[in-house]
């Protein structure tokens, strides 16, 4: 039992399940090596951290497979809990760079609400910012042995996970209203035979939507308490 007014900082509050981490790791292992695949062939250099991302999510299941066994072990756990808390920021920054070169590809910087050359420096920017926060929070609950602490940390990281929200909310503002006045500027006629500018939009709206969902979720695990005492 813990000292009065000290907290017992569990590591999982389940047993994490081994299929789901294998699944997990298969599951990103198959898309890692199309994406992979899909960069060296195109030469898309710019969407390695979409690649990098991928990787870091494979290690991070299979380190919560390997937690099955040991819940005890510290190793695991963090190595998880800090790869796929960094890996869709990576994911973002992808994005970030696919929207601006579409502005740059399709001729319609006028169109944005920010410069192309400035969408990925500042979104990735407040994303390394997020992860800062997140992070500092992190510490604070490794390390905490009173409630207050603990109240603290997840107060931190819930903050850095809500401003990491309204970032992304920002950005898809931010592309819907250049996808509004593309579209409204005639852009099939003026864009024919250059790239299928409508396909690749559609696709970024998906994955942004996959990682405010994850986001979303994120802050639903961290509001309803991550540690007991």
């Amino acid at each position: 039992m813990p000292e009065s007014g000290s907290v017992k900082n569990e590591l999982w509050h389940y047993t994490p399940s081994i299929i789901g981490g294998i699944i997990g790791a298969a599951v990103f292992a198959v898309l890692l090596c199309l994406h992979a695949y899909r960069l060296v062939r195109n030469k898309t250099w710019f969407c390695t951290p979409f690649v990098v991302g991928g990787l870091f999510e494979v290690i991070g299941y299979a380190a919560r497979a390997v937690a099955h066994n040991d819940t005890d072990s510290l190793t695991p756990y963090i190595i998880q809990s800090l790869l796929i808390l960094i890996a869709p920021i990576l994911f973002a920054a992808s994005i970030y760079m696919v929207l601006g070169r579409l502005m740059l590809r399709t001729d319609s910087a006028s169109l944005s609400l920010i410069r192309p050359q400035w969408v990925t420096r500042i979104f990735v920017a407040g994303d390394i910012w997020c992860f800062m926060i997140q992070s500092g929070g992190a510490g604070i609950l490794a390390k905490a042995d009173t409630p207050n602490d603990v109240n603290r940390g997840e107060i931190i990281i819930l903050g850095g996970l809500i401003l990491q929200i309204l970032i992304f909310a920002v950005f898809i503002v931010v592309a819907s209203i250049w996808h509004f006045r593309l579209s409204a500027s005639g852009a099939d006629e003026m864009q024919r035979g250059v790239i299928p500018w409508r396909r690749y939009i559609a696709l970024l709206y998906v994955a942004s939507s996959c990682i405010t969902v994850r986001n979303i979720y994120r802050v639903i695990e961290y509001g309803m308490g991550n540690v007991r005492w």
